[in-house]
Formats: C-alpha cells, structure tokens, sequence
C-alpha cells in the first residue's frame, strides 16, 4: 500500500503565469516640498478617479483623497495628509484616461503649472511634472501598486527612507530597489559577477555594494580600470613577477591577482581589454584560480572573485570569457529612475557641504545643531527631473555644481549657466496643458501659440515667477510668440515688469 502526499498551494507556486507582467499604474512621487521636504519620494497611488488637497478627508470631495505612502519591498507605510497654507483643501481632481493618459483639473487657488508651464487642466503621462506653484512638485510615473518582495533581502532595511544605504545607493524607485536585490543576489552566489551600465551610472559603487554583501567583505577590494594597463604589460600587471624578473633586482611583484587573494578585483571598463588579452584570464576565472607570474614555473592559486564592469555590448566580450561570468547585474541609468534624482541631489548637495562650511551656511537650513534640508528652487527639481541624461550620476553631479557656482542667493537655483547646458527631454511627449479634450498617445502635439485672451493674473504670475522674472523666458512658458504680447498682457491686467519695479524701487 502506497501513501500520497497532498501537496500545499503554496508549493504549486511553480504553476503561476510569472511571464504575464504585473499591471502598473499611475503614480504621484513628491519631488519638492516647501513645508515638508521630508516628504520627497513618498508616492501615492492613482487608479480611479481621486481628489488631492491639504488636510483629511473632506465633506465636499467629489471623490476619494490621495494617499501618500513610503513605498518599499517590505511594505509600505502610509503617511499623514499634506499641509502646508498655499495648498487648497481641494486642490487637484486626478482621472486615469481609457487611452493610458492621466486627466489633470486644477479645483484649487494655487496656481497649477504643467511640465512648467501654467495650466487649469490638462493631460499627462510618466514622465510629466506637476507643480503647485511655491508648494509642491509632483514628479508623474507608472509602477506596481506594491514593490516586489526581495528573497535576497533578508533583513528590513535600516536606513531612513531617502537616505543612503549603508552602501551608498540612493532611491526609494522599484528600479533602485532590484537593483539591490540583484546585488544581494550575486554577493550571496559567490560567483563572478558581470556588472553592465552606461557611464557615470554606478557601476563601481554597485561592485563595492557586492564585496560588503558577501562572505569576502574581511579581504581586500582591489580596484582597476582594465582601460589603463599599459600595452605590452597587461600580464605582469595582472599576475605578477617574479623577483629578479625582467632584470636583474627586480622586486617581487604580486600582481592583481596576487594582491586580491582572498578578496575581490574589480576590473573596470573590462570591454576595452582585446579579447587576446581576455583569454588570458580565463586559466584564473575558472574554479581552481590558477595563474603564473612572469619569470615563475610554478602555478599558483588566487582564491578570489571577480567582479568586471563594461557599458559595452556583451558581442565585444570574447564568448568563453563571457561564459565564465555566471551572473549578471544591470545598473539603471537615471532615465530608468527619474523620481530618484531630487533625493540623489540631495545626498550630492550634504556630501559637498560636509567638505565646505561655506557651503552648509549659505544652502542649508539648521535645526540646531543639525543639518537640515538644502534650500532648492522647485523649477531646478523640474528640470533636472527633464533633462535627459547620458552620464547620469557624474552628470547630475556636475549640473549641481554649475548651479551652485551661479546661484546668487542662499538658494540653489535654475540660473542661465545652468539653462545654458540643461537640455529638454525630446521624448514622445503626450501633454497638451491648456487643453482638456483626450490625446491620441501614440501621437505627439506640436508646440503651440497660446490663446493670449485665455490667460489670465494668475497664470501670468505664476509664469513670470517660474522664469525668475526673465519676460522672455515667462512667455515661452506660456507659449506666446515673442515678449512683446505678454508685454501687452501684462499691461492689460495691472502686472509691473521689471523695468517699471526698478523705476519704483
């Protein structure tokens, strides 16, 4: 007689559709606050049609009220209502669109601006901004209603949301969340690790990330950039040589390999090495470790892993030098990850003022003794937010200190040396901010001339404080043809320009 064993749901698992993506949908991503800028990264779910506003709940919403969370693999945990005196307690009516656009209706006094621009309603899609004038930048995306659970996470993570990691990753993004679930992966493996990313993405802090996570984190991190051996050298660079070896009182020399025993080497930019030269490497990536060093018969071995680097294509690897590199992790560009940039900025303007006195008392609050949030202008988070970025994290790292070489007041501003080299993102764009009728989104609209007698005070104001009080700039936003007809507008409606504030003054 034979016994059955009845088999649990839980362990038919293997019998889910992993393959069917999981629905995404709309979310709001605080960029910017100016009462509560601990809130920066807190999203808040768009599925149905809801109201935003400040405060709770209120006997005239016309639907449900935005809820903003803080969002991460192991839950999430929703927060208090926004405050804050210049948003209205009904603010924003928000509707998800049949044609996969999110329908924008400004309910409220604060004045709304669209991608920057002033606007009562409109349509947007991932990737706009939505900006309640001096209050709020809300940075639109598309992702699961619930962060994927990390298996390779085995701990809550113990850091503030925002911060760094103990690692120095920053974000709170589903992007930036696998990305450290990868790591956790491939440092648990103990394998090599191939590690792929465009320039300036992270690469090396993604590899250090790897070492601390494993069982090597006691050995050394030996760290070298495959671009720079110099030609004719690469063996002795790599495995060492002999005392004695090439000339006569030539010191002993490991080598990298040498140096890394019991550790990890991280070879950068790997893909500029020649695949003759890849070859080389493929007796030491193999279990045993085994290498010589030059002028030595004997073969040692180097207990160690490699980690390389490349933001090449995989085809510019020699395909048995691929092979030994079992996994695999892909570091995301900031396209990948945009509402992460106002918390990246953040940790680059505290890292920068941690070195420069100057620089914490001129841009940053104090509460205290303690250093408090950086004084930021939202259009600056709007544009970088925008800005479509080739070398990511070095770049948005240099675009900070354009802006704080040219910034005149105790804030960080959008100032002209730093427009001069911010470059609008020329994707598909799907918003139309002065109109409320559906977009066909698989087409794009055209720039076009406002309808000037449809501007009113307040989009005019809004406009002009968006663009610093430059006329030119405020009638770009608002898309009329030159300065001379908001000249007119202003005019019409009572609005000092900057000549006339000076002939005041």
């Amino acid at each position: 007689m034979t016994s059955t064993t009845t088999l649990t749901d839980r362990s038919l698992l293997w019998g889910r559709n992993d393959l069917e993506p999981a629905p995404e949908f709309f979310h709001l991503v605080i960029a910017w606050s100016r009462e509560e800028p601990h809130r920066v990264g807190e999203a808040a779910l768009v599925d149905a049609r809801c109201v935003l506003g400040r405060g709770g709940p209120q006997s005239q919403d016309s639907a449900p009220r935005l809820a903003f969370h803080r969002q991460r693999p192991v839950g999430w945990a929703m927060m208090p209502p926004l405050e804050g005196p210049r948003i209205s307690r009904l603010q924003l009516e928000l509707t998800p669109t049949e044609d996969g656009l999110l329908a924008v209706r400004s309910i409220g006094r604060c004045p709304l601006l669209i991608n920057g621009a002033p606007a009562t309603q409109g349509l947007v899609k991932a990737g706009d901004t939505l900006t309640l004038h001096n209050a709020l930048v809300l940075f639109v995306v598309r992702r699961r209603w619930s962060l994927e659970v990390i298996q390779a996470l085995k701990e809550t993570p113990r850091f503030s949301f925002g911060d760094a990691d103990p690692h120095g990753i920053v974000g709170e993004s589903p992007a930036v969340w696998a990305l450290r679930g990868a790591l956790a992966f491939a440092a648990q493996s103990g394998n090599h690790v191939l590690v792929r990313g465009e320039s300036g993405a992270g690469k090396e802090l993604a590899a250090r990330a790897i070492h601390a996570l494993s069982r090597r984190r006691a050995g050394v991190f030996v760290a070298r950039n495959a671009a720079t051996f110099p030609e004719g050298l690469v063996d002795a660079e790599l495995f060492g040589t002999a005392k004695g070896y090439p000339n006569v009182g030539s010191p002993e020399r490991p080598g990298l390999i040498g140096e890394a025993d019991g550790g990890t080497l991280f070879l950068d930019e790997i893909g500029e090495l020649p695949p003759h030269l890849q070859a080389h490497l493929l007796r030491v990536l193999d279990r045993d470790g085994e290498y010589q060093r030059l002028g030595e018969s004997r073969v040692r071995r180097s207990d160690l892993r490699v980690i390389a680097a490349t933001n090449r294509p995989l085809e510019s690897l020699k395909h048995d030098f691929l092979a030994r590199f079992l996994i695999t992790v892909s570091v995301p560009g900031l396209p990948d990850r945009r509402e992460d940039i106002p918390l990246l900025l953040r940790h680059l303007l505290a890292t920068a003022a941690r070195e420069s006195p100057e620089l914490t008392e001129r841009f940053f609050e104090r509460r205290g003794e303690r250093l408090a949030e950086p004084r930021i202008a939202p259009a600056l988070i709007e544009a970088l937010l925008r800005h479509p970025y080739t070398h990511h994290l070095r770049e948005l790292e240099r675009l900070m200190w354009i802006a704080l070489g040219s910034s005149h007041d105790n804030f960080l501003a959008l100032t002209p040396d730093l427009c001069a080299v911010l470059r609008p993102d020329t994707g598909d764009p799907k918003t139309d901010p002065r109109a409320g009728p559906k977009t066909d989104p698989g087409k794009s609209i055209p720039p076009q001339p406002s309808d000037s007698g449809s501007l009113g005070r307040v989009e005019i104001e809004a406009a002009l404080a968006e663009a610093q009080g430059s006329v030119t700039t405020a009638a770009r936003l608002l898309g009329l043809k030159n300065r001379f007809a908001l000249y007119r507008l202003m005019k019409r409606h009572g609005i000092a320009g900057p000549d006339e504030e000076a002939s005041e003054g």
